[in-house]
């Protein structure tokens, strides 16, 4: 039986404790589970959401991987807790965040996991550094490359840092 590796996009943010080395260690870990092929530069971004919190450092990576979207989710769940994440709400502070923005060209709503990202195509700062690694992935919702995304949406908040 042949394996499949297949194509991911994942999305990475920081902003508690040392934000660089939180982006570092889990970018090591994530190395484990896929074989990285772009990473995209570090970008500082205002809070979205929940305002009152410091801001963050983001970036976005793409490779190849064997496992399934499920086992992957699994994986960067696991970094996450190993990184200090604790279970709190939607948009809070948090050491690490990890996003399975894309796989494939897999779309997939579950209870934990839609495939596309369901709000990638709202957020410059996951597209802005999605555009630098890769400008003309496709989004398989909308059909648009992650640039076409971008142009619809103000970049203001959003600073390469590296």
């Amino acid at each position: 039986m042949q394996v499949t590796a297949h194509t991911v996009y994942l999305a990475l943010g920081s902003n508690l404790g040392d934000r660089r080395n939180n982006l570092t260690t889990a970018l090591q870990r994530l190395r484990e589970v896929i074989e990285l092929q772009s990473i995209s530069s570090v970008y500082e971004t205002e809070p979205v959401g929940y305002l009152d919190q410091p801001h963050f450092l983001n970036m976005a990576c793409c490779g190849k991987t064997w496992l399934t979207a499920e086992e992957l989710l699994q994986y960067v769940k696991s970094i996450e807790v190993a990184l200090g994440r604790k279970p709190s709400f939607r948009n809070a502070p948090r050491a690490i965040d990890i996003d399975i923005l894309l796989y494939d060209d897999l779309r997939l709503q579950q209870e934990h996991l839609t495939i596309p990202h369901p709000r990638m195509a709202e957020r410059a700062f996951v597209l802005i550094p999605l555009v630098e690694i890769s400008p003309h992935v496709v989004d398989p919702v909308s059909g648009h490359t992650a640039e076409e995304l971008l142009c619809y949406l103000s970049q203001q908040g959003v600073k390469k840092i590296v």
